[in-house]
């Protein structure tokens, strides 16, 4: 079975300012790009069988810039939709919620055509998503190679390991960093988190 490679996105402007960032498209910083970079050497002696990315050019850049081939765009690897939360940092949000916990209490809706996502609604996206990549990941021709955002991730990883959606918040997830699901006795396992060039 081939391995599941997890790559966040390089740094934004609101990564690096804690704010959460969903469907406000903001492209790379400088240290994002050189994150993207860096992921190179990490990727490169891998044989890669698929590419998916989110739509987003945050996404779209660190896959171009990590020198990975063309990928296909998956609307289903968008990052949670954070609602009313949107461009907002934990810590304000925690000034009028304290003790708020994304992976426990969720969003509160936002604009028109931005309600939030629940974490069970992530998970069914991501079920999606691993449902579509199962029949490549069996077949073994190559890693296939998923470039999107830390909350999205942090939730696919938890379903792919057969946890519930809100196990998502067991990981971390840095900027330009990659995560490796592979098996162990035919089980899924974590082989690699959080990994950057040194």
């Amino acid at each position: 079975m081939s391995e599941l490679l997890l790559v966040r996105h390089g740094e934004t402007e609101w990564s690096r300012d804690g704010r959460h960032t969903s469907w406000t498209d903001l492209p790379l910083t400088s240290v994002g790009e050189e994150q993207a970079r860096a992921l190179r050497p990490l990727l490169s002696g891998r044989k890669i069988a698929q590419v998916h990315a989110s739509p987003m050019v945050r996404a779209l850049r660190t896959a171009e810039l990590a020198g990975l081939p063309q990928p296909r765009i998956d609307p289903d690897l968008r990052e949670w939709d954070y609602g009313g939360y949107e461009g907002v940092a934990t810590s304000d949000i925690h000034r009028g919620r304290p003790g708020w916990y994304l992976f426990s209490d969720g969003v509160v809706p936002g604009p028109d055509g931005h309600t939030g996502e629940s974490p069970e609604q992530v998970g069914a996206r991501a079920d999606r998503v691993l449902g579509r990549l199962d029949p490549e990941l069996r077949a073994g021709r190559g890693d296939v190679v998923l470039v999107a955002h830390a909350h999205f991730l942090r939730v696919l990883a938890a379903r792919r390991l057969g946890l519930p959606a809100a196990a998502g918040g067991l990981f971390t997830f840095e900027t330009g960093a990659v995560g490796v699901l592979g098996t162990e006795h035919d089980r899924p396992a974590v082989v690699a988190w959080n990994t950057r060039h040194p």
